[in-house]
């Protein structure tokens, strides 16, 4: 679990987040959602360390990120996977060998016990026959499996992805998304997504936060986000085609009903 508490980030004299508090729980997906420049993608680098917070905690199972000390950060960020927008692939390295990366980093296992473990995270996610071949080699869909891979590798706490559904086809975000989901209950991880993509929103959004101007200005599920009465958040998702197919159907049951 990771808990903000009335988290404000300043750059100079503008304030970009401001007083953000919510709960991001184990086993579930936890979507953060806005428009380009709300101030998502600076929360999350707040939440990963990269930005340092100008006041507020966040709290990883209670311990505060921000009070820790250099060597208390480090240590915890072994406890952390990331997947990049782009993947992030070494080129001139195999796909186990991309795999085997933070093992080679980070584990004291022997080389056969660290093989065994990148073949096992990649036989996960179900592309252990393209371990020898090279990033250039397989699809975008391969390359975020890898990312997947790669990033559960140290088998972490916390998940933390940023638009992995990026240049992806409809079919292929599916799958992602699915194997997402499915890993985060699998492993009782803390998965933290930043996206756009409205599909990922209703197909996996357990818990949803949508960030306007660097506030939160809704919380919920995917269920609850349809029927949300936020004018702001029905201007922004309903921009999607997705969702005005979805609201159309509700509405037409709901005539259907009255009648």
């Amino acid at each position: 679990m990771i808990e903000l508490k009335n988290l404000h980030k300043s750059f100079e004299d503008k304030e970009v987040l401001k007083g953000i508090s919510t709960v991001f729980e184990s086993g579930k997906t936890n979507l953060i959602i806005g428009q380009s420049g709300s101030g998502k993608t600076v929360l999350i680098k707040n939440i990963v360390g990269l930005f340092e917070p100008t006041t507020g905690q966040i709290l990883y199972d209670g311990r505060n990120y921000v009070a820790m000390n250099k060597k208390e950060k480090t240590m915890l960020r072994r406890e952390m996977g990331m997947i990049f927008q782009n993947a992030a692939l070494f080129d001139s390295m195999s796909v186990l060998e991309n795999v085997m990366f933070p093992l080679d980093m980070f584990s004291n296992d022997t080389l056969r016990e660290r093989t065994k473990r990148a073949q096992f995270c990649l036989d996960r996610v179900n592309l252990i026959e393209a371990q020898n071949k090279y990033p250039g080699e397989i699809s975008g869909g391969m390359q975020k499996r890898v990312a997947i891979a790669r990033a559960i590798a140290l088998n972490p706490k916390y998940l933390f992805c940023d638009e992995p559904n990026s240049g992806l086809d409809p079919k292929t975000s599916l799958v992602i998304d699915e194997l997402i989901h499915d890993i985060t209950a699998e492993y009782n991880m803390t998965t933290i997504i930043n996206t756009h993509d409205m599909n990922s929103v209703m197909g996996i959004g357990e818990h949803i936060i949508y960030i306007f101007e660097g506030h939160k200005e809704w919380e919920g599920t995917k269920d609850e986000i349809i029927s949300s009465n936020n004018e702001r958040l029905n201007s922004f998702i309903f921009a999607s085609d997705l969702f005005r197919k979805v609201k159309e159907v509700e509405l037409k049951e709901e005539q259907e009903h009255k009648k």
